[in-house]
């Protein structure tokens, strides 16, 4: 009972500091971007039919899309802009194409000045909705969802990946006599993770829940360091864990354990939010941002980039980890793109897990497609 109340009083916490945020910002943000003047979309050089996807396609296996490498090339803002970005973490490797970008200039290209700030989520969402941050790295967790229900103005503009499908990243449990992969029962066991029920995770985590007769109202939750989850399940101190890479290297091929599922391969559960600055106030700049973005992916993470050693070599300088590890486990699908209906499972999620306020918040409230179909020259 204390784990989920600290869970729950986390996300109360930081909505309530997301409500203030909205009601300082209030009408600052430059109006909707919907009732302002349509933006001129080119055809972009090297940016084909490849370079958008039918969102609503959620098959496993659909080609994520591509321009050429280098493309779209930069277009040059007439001044340059300063750009902070809040992101939980620099050493993820979800978070590499951002260092790279930096790294290899290509904001620079653009006119934009990138700095990446280190800030814990709930630091980082107050700021962005005010306008002192530009953009987060993050995903629409609980707390955005309702703060955006609050009425400030934050979307999420771009992806970041989905898994290999090979990849083991997710829900796993320690099997009991007679249980295997194929059967077992979830419901009133202790599941060990470091992300609480707020977080996008929860989608992920209730299916695989769900498909062994669990759920997220069914189990209780115990919230570990990051170091702490993978010992909590070897010792019994929890049933089940969500472990991350390359951590579930660790009992793979051990038949005491079994992986029940992970985040949906082809559907990327985070990216890009910006706040009103970029969304209506610059949103030159937001599509620059995302012209850099989207190049980094297609020049140097559009396939298996892990094939590359001295590319893995260098990544693992950059991310400041050991480059053994980082090898350990499959390239990720790098995905600029948002699928449709992402924000409502994840909200039905939410509702599940009791952390939601209010009633769900529509898709087109959240999700802004615009900006990254306008750097591949995709006319909505």
């Amino acid at each position: 009972m204390r784990t989920h109340a600290r869970f729950t009083c986390t996300v109360v916490l930081i909505t309530a500091s997301l409500l203030g945020a909205a009601g300082c910002a209030g009408h600052d943000s430059g109006g909707d971007r919907a009732a302002a003047a349509p933006r001129n979309v080119r055809p972009v050089a090297g940016c084909g039919v490849g370079s958008w996807t039918d969102p609503a396609e959620l098959a496993p296996d659909r080609k994520a899309a591509r321009c050429d490498k280098g493309a779209p090339a930069a277009r040059p803002l007439a001044k340059r802009r300063k750009i902070t970005v809040a992101t939980g973490t620099l050493s993820a490797e979800y978070v590499a194409p951002l260092r790279v970008a930096v790294a290899k200039g290509e904001f620079t290209k653009e006119g934009l000045d990138v700095d990446l700030k280190v800030l814990p989520t709930p630091d980082a969402l107050p700021l962005l909705a005010k306008g002192d941050v530009d953009a987060q790295w993050a995903a629409p967790e609980a707390a955005v969802m309702n703060g955006i229900n609050g009425g400030f103005d934050i979307k999420w503009v771009a992806g970041n990946f989905s898994p290999d499908p090979t990849s083991k990243s997710g829900l796993w449990v320690r099997l009991k006599d007679g249980e295997s992969a194929d059967h077992v029962e979830m419901a009133g066991r202790k599941l060990g993770t470091m992300i609480g029920k707020g977080s996008v995770i929860a989608y992920p985590m209730d299916t695989s829940l769900k498909k062994h007769g669990g759920g997220l109202d069914r189990i209780s939750f115990q919230q570990l360091g990051s170091a702490d989850v993978l010992t909590a399940l070897q010792n019994g101190g929890v049933d089940s864990a969500w472990l991350l890479d390359p951590i579930w290297r660790k009992v793979d091929g051990d038949k005491r354990y079994a992986f029940l599922g992970g985040q949906p391969v082809g559907e990327p559960l985070g990216g890009l939010l910006f706040g009103p600055t970029l969304l209506n106030k610059d949103p030159d700049a937001g599509v620059a941002f995302l012209r850099a973005y989207i190049r980094t992916v297609n020049t140097y993470f559009a396939g298996d980039y892990k094939s590359d050693p001295g590319f893995v070599t260098e990544l693992a300088k950059l991310m400041e980890t050991d480059e053994a590890t980082l090898r350990s486990t499959p390239s990720m699908r790098m995905d600029w793109e948002i699928r449709k209906g992402t924000t409502d499972r994840l909200q039905e999620a939410y509702a599940d897990s009791g952390v939601s306020k209010g009633a769900p918040v529509p898709e087109a409230k959240v999700v802004d497609r615009a900006m990254y179909a306008e750097a591949v020259g995709h006319k909505l």
